[in-house]
């Protein structure tokens, strides 16, 4: 349909056809994100003996493994929406598996990152039930710098803020989990550092998640919301040009389509996209890829 024929419809209309597009890439299994978890999780393995036995130095590795850190996050998040299987059917276990091994390099607990993600989608740019609302910045450095404090020990952002979050929803157990999940991460690194390995560790694990966190708060948290002021389902998230391009930005140009329609998986989303924006213009969506 023309522009003219879409302003023309009511916004019940509009969003049927929009609907409609949305069905057209649900429901296809993501195998590439279910190899993609995998692979993230065993070539984040594999680096360790290489950087160990001298393979390849350490700073390749500290390269290697927040590229897979970053990437890992992708594959989760598909995980955390049930998209590679809903609750009770036969895969279900697939798709735990992908949450829980595809952020291992991250060093992310996959629960906490489901509820505090899904708390997100209920309540994007809300300045006190959005957890990641932290992340608000006016501008691309200042967005990167604020992603720099949420990451210190002392921040009202960034993990202090997802235990927040769990406090207030009664969600004890994830957050209990996700304390024993860090405490056996600062052990572990403990342990390499006191065997002698304590640039390895740094290297392969502590290094990629500080930078692996960062770089996912300025592309998944920052630029799709940016100014995050406003909370409205067409208007609290955008499309928009990354400098870095579709694949730089993690897909995340054309977020705006993941918050209208999280079943969507990712790889689809640019697709569903491009069908969709004349519908989106003409709901009032911000649409800023130009």
């Amino acid at each position: 349909m023309s522009k003219r024929e879409l302003s023309s419809l009511t916004p019940k209309e509009l969003a049927r056809i929009e609907r409609d597009i949305a069905r057209k890439h649900i429901g296809k299994f993501p195998w590439l994100a279910v190899t993609a978890g995998v692979g993230v999780f065993i070539g984040w393995l594999a680096l360790w003996p290489l950087v160990l036995m001298d393979v390849i130095p350490a700073w390749a590795g500290f390269v290697a493994a927040t590229i897979l850190a970053i990437i890992g996050y992708l594959p989760s998040h598909e995980a955390q929406h049930d998209i590679i299987a809903r609750p009770g059917s036969k895969l279900r276990w697939l798709n735990e598996l992908i949450g829980h091994v595809s952020t291992v390099p991250l060093a992310l607990p996959y629960g906490l990152a489901r509820v505090t993600h899904r708390e997100h989608h209920k309540h994007t740019n809300h300045p006190e039930h959005d957890p990641d609302y932290s992340s608000r910045a006016p501008g691309p450095l200042s967005a990167i710098w604020q992603a720099i404090q949420n990451v210190q020990p002392r921040a009202r952002g960034g993990y202090n803020a997802y235990g927040r979050l769990l406090k207030r929803l009664g969600r004890t157990d994830v957050l209990r989990t996700a304390a024993l999940y860090r405490s056996a991460w600062f052990l572990t690194l403990f342990a390499l550092a006191w065997s002698g390995h304590a640039i390895e560790a740094a290297a392969l694990w502590w290094l990629p998640h500080h930078v692996g966190y960062i770089y996912i708060q300025y592309y998944l948290s920052w630029a799709p919301h940016h100014p995050a002021n406003e909370t409205a389902r067409y208007r609290h998230t955008r499309s928009f040009r990354a400098a870095l391009g579709n694949i730089g930005s993690l897909g995340m140009q054309y977020h705006i389509v993941h918050h209208l329609h999280p079943r969507i998986p990712f790889l689809r989303t640019p697709e569903a996209y491009w069908e969709m924006k004349p519908v989106l213009e003409a709901q009032g969506a911000r649409v800023e890829d130009l």
